[in-house]
């Protein structure tokens, strides 16, 4: 059974920080790049940020490049968000994505964790 479970969200203050995990279970974790997305209330869900199957190559979105690095370990079939400097902008729904290298059906989401950046 494919799974992938986040962890780590919860309410921060401007300016901090939070770690999110995404813990995958049921299939080959190193054919698969990674995904983190976010959706805000009334907003389409956003790419973030992405990581290649091997880790050789990290992409960001503009809104965070520099202040979000997403890492992984594949050996624990973890997906990593580490999210520094955190604006109110930030807030939303951090969703796990996971992607095969060519086959393009084999495409799993998580359930998502809330992130609430507020004084």
């Amino acid at each position: 059974q494919v799974q992938l479970v986040e962890s780590g969200g919860g309410l921060v203050q401007p300016g901090g920080s939070l770690r999110l995990s995404c813990a995958a279970s049921g299939f080959s974790f190193s054919r698969y790049n990674m995904r983190w997305y976010r959706q805000a209330p009334g907003k389409e869900r956003e790419l973030v940020a992405r990581i290649t199957n091997l880790g050789g190559t990290t992409n960001y979105a503009d809104s965070v490049k520099g202040r979000f690095t997403i890492s992984r370990d594949n050996a624990k079939a973890t997906v990593y968000l580490q999210m520094n400097s955190l604006k109110p902008g930030d807030t939303a729904v951090y969703y796990c994505n996971a992607l095969h290298v060519y086959r393009y059906d084999y495409d799993y989401w998580g359930q998502g964790t809330q992130v609430t950046v507020s004084s």
